[in-house]
């Protein structure tokens, strides 16, 4: 399967309103991202260049080979950089961000995002985000 259509799937699968795929790519700190898939009428995060993952403590814990999980983004963190990261994506209000690891490399972000406000992630929807990220690991 392709990576559009790893991400077109867990969309699908978790009704949510985007998911993208950040990808290392050598010489880019940004892990750019390179794929999406978005609910109709989200904006694309392709050309966002605004917000240095550096910065966010969501990406120091999936660079330390964890996923995480928000309910409500808006109460996950005291951190000024992250809040200025949820306006830039559109008022994040629930993520799951998944490693995408190549032996011990982190090759790759998988992140799914919900605009529309705070929302449980079922156990379900946290394993198919794990899967998606183990099947796009398989193609890089």
């Amino acid at each position: 399967m392709e990576i559009g259509r790893i991400l077109e799937s867990l969309l699908a699968r978790t009704n949510a309103s985007r998911v993208t795929l950040r990808q290392d790519i050598p010489g880019d700190y940004a892990f750019p991202v390179t794929h999406e898939a978005l609910a109709p009428g989200i904006a694309s995060l392709r050309e966002e260049r605004t917000v240095d993952l550096r910065d966010q403590p969501v990406a120091r814990e999936v660079g330390s080979g964890r996923q995480v999980v928000q309910d409500d983004c808006a109460s996950a963190y005291e951190d000024p950089a992250f809040h200025r990261m949820r306006e830039a994506y559109g008022g994040l209000a629930a993520q799951i961000v998944t490693p995408v690891l190549v032996g011990e490399r982190l090759a790759g972000i998988v992140s799914v995002h919900e605009l529309r406000g705070p929302r449980e992630w079922e156990a379900s929807e946290i394993e198919a985000c794990s899967a998606a990220a183990d099947a796009v690991a398989e193609l890089l």
